[in-house]
Order: structure tokens, then C-alpha cells, then sequence
């Protein structure tokens, strides 16, 4: 199977230099957002193996800490609706037997400023990414603010505000 990495934005490849120094899997850039992951990856073969390694927000981790994501949701915080939770692949090939913890993302179409979920980080791709059909999925995810869009922007050097 094929692995594929996907990141948000150029600077999420300091992340795949400083956690899988000499990887050879091709890189996909999407930009930010489910439009962007949707179109981006729409013609990706869906055997594929993506993993996903990018910042996230959250609201209590330190930032710094390595997250795999065991499972995504969307995050809608004002309105209760059954949808499914969709459960990524841990990676057994030793690839990131550095992550510090396992949690749940929440995927947002905004940057999360606030939210009463603890033990979790916030994104704006990952649901998106795992709704598309991949027979697996992985993802990592930086802890880059505590809800924070200057704290993102400082680090990252990433999205704007509007």
C-alpha cells in the first residue's frame, strides 16, 4: 500500500524533517480547510495510506506535545446531531513511536478561539480528510497554541487573520 503524507500548509514540512528525518513518501500540500483538502485529494487512489501530520490547538495540552489521533470528529459545540466517528489507524511500522499521547480531534471550519473540550486538539482538516473514503488513515498532530490564532500565527507563521 502506498503512504502518502498530507500537510495544510508549506510550513508543516519542518514537522515531517524533525519527526521522520529521511522519509521517503511523497508529500501533498492542500492548503487549509475541507475545500481545499477535498479537491486536493479527490483523485488520490483510496487504498492509499494517508497520514496526516500538522498543528493543531488545545485547550489544556502544552504546547509542543505530539498527538496521534485515534479518532475525529467535527466539532460543532452549539448543536447536537448524530454523525459517525471515525476511527484512524494507529501506525504500526514504527514510523512515530514518538507521539507523547493518543486523543481525539475535533475538525473545525474556523480556528477554534474557545471550547470546553479538554484532552483533545482542534484542526480544520482531519474530519474531512477521513470522510473522503481512504482505506487508512493516520494522523499526528503538533500542539502549536492554546487557542490561541496569534500564539498559531507566532509559531507557524500560518493562516491569517481575517
Amino acid at each position: 500500500m502506498e503512504k502518502l503524507i498530507v500537510i495544510a500548509e508549506e510550513g508543516e514540512r519542518s514537522l515531517i524533517e524533525k519527526y521522520l528525518p529521511g522519509c521517503e513518501c511523497p508529500i501533498k500540500v492542500t492548503g487549509v480547510g475541507a475545500i481545499n483538502i477535498i479537491r486536493s485529494l479527490q483523485d488520490v487512489p483510496r487504498d492509499t495510506h494517508v497520514i496526516n501530520i500538522g498543528y493543531a490547538g488545545s485547550s489544556n495540552f502544552d504546547i509542543g506535545t505530539l498527538v496521534q489521533v485515534n479518532e475525529v470528529r467535527l466539532n460543532h459545540p452549539n448543536v447536537q446531531y448524530p454523525e459517525p466517528v471515525l476511527t484512524l489507524d494507529p501506525i504500526d511500522d514504527g514510523m512515530f513511536s514518538i507521539a507523547d499521547r493518543k486523543a481525539v480531534c475535533y475538525s473545525n471550519c474556523d480556528f477554534v478561539l474557545e471550547s470546553k473540550y479538554t484532552d483533545c486538539v482542534f484542526d480544520m482538516e482531519l474530519a474531512f480528510i477521513a470522510s473522503l473514503g481512504f482505506q487508512q488513515v493516520s494522523a499526528f498532530k503538533l500542539v502549536s497554541d492554546n487557542l490561541s490564532l496569534h500564539a498559531y500565527h507566532e509559531l507557524t507563521h500560518g493562516v491569517e487573520e481575517a
